[in-house]
């Protein structure tokens, strides 16, 4: 129940019907050293970002009924054979700001890198996440070819490259923070990370910035995001949280390898990439 409201108190203020106050020879000298010593402050503006669209690429997304584990990395069989079209993506991403982050992940999707992997993460109101590496295809997982040659991306120890923030849906982002590629290929020597994140809103993931980075937006098909954000996911009960929490507590590898499963979508959504016009 609220409380009743307390009276308002007026603000002190100066009127021309006041008292007159006395100033002495010392409250002026005063006055007038402080007001000429006290150096002006300028404002501190934020650092101007270049966020201009220097390319577009897109993404077509496909739903399967099921999660699909029966295929091998030799087996031309696609990870979905009736997909269902959810529709496309048009991504216009920031080359000036962040040129290696952007040309890599140009590179993936001309290359057809992307093409018939998975979204294998979805946290509901906040962000999915596609391109994971794994150690096959089995489970829609992406596998850099050798030809690809993809540079060392130096920008992500750049701290200018954390400025720009996940604030609002379409926010196109690498994965950092969040990667979860499996730990084999990170001990690659030519490991190279391409996993990126889009935020689905309704509201900003501040949980996201300064360990992320923004390279782009989603500029056509955020019906397209919110459809994938809607998918159910893989949410284990307390119980098996519970148990995790044990096995990570003795040190037991299974624990992580669990919750890797956590958030996984129950229908799969299969990619498809390309350079846009």
């Amino acid at each position: 129940m609220a409380s009743p409201l307390s009276p308002i108190h007026p603000l002190p203020f100066l009127s021309s019907s006041s008292t007159a106050t006395t100033l002495t020879r010392r409250s002026l000298l005063l006055s007038s050293t402080l007001t000429t010593t006290l150096p002006a402050t300028p404002l501190s503006l934020p650092p101007q970002l270049d966020t201009n669209i220097t390319d577009r690429v897109y993404l077509d997304f496909s739903l399967c009924p099921t999660y699909f584990r029966n295929a091998t990395a030799a087996d031309s069989t696609p990870l979905c054979s009736d997909p269902s079209p959810l529709g496309r993506l048009v991504l216009g991403l920031y080359g000036n700001l962040l040129p290696l982050t952007v040309s890599t992940f140009k590179r993936m999707c001309t290359s057809s890198s992307y093409k018939n992997t998975l979204v294998h993460k979805i946290f509901p109101g906040q962000f999915f996440q596609a391109g994971r590496q794994g150690r096959s295809r089995e489970y829609g997982e992406v596998r850099l070819p050798p030809a690809l040659d993809l540079p060392r991306n130096t920008e992500t120890v750049d701290s200018k490259a954390f400025l720009l923030k996940h604030s609002r849906p379409g926010v196109v982002s690498l994965c950092l923070s969040e990667n979860d590629d499996d730990d084999e290929v990170k001990l690659d020597s030519e490991y190279r990370n391409v996993e990126f994140l889009i935020t689905t809103g309704p509201g900003p993931c501040p949980q996201l910035d300064n360990n992320n980075i923004v390279f782009g937006t989603v500029l056509e098909g955020l019906d397209v995001v919110t459809a994938i954000a809607s998918i159910p996911t893989y949410k284990p009960s307390e119980r098996i949280r519970q148990l995790n929490d044990l096995a990570e507590f003795f040190g037991d590898e299974r624990a992580q390898k669990g919750r890797t499963l956590w958030n996984r979508p129950l229908k799969t959504r299969k990619l498809q990439s390309g350079l846009g016009e």
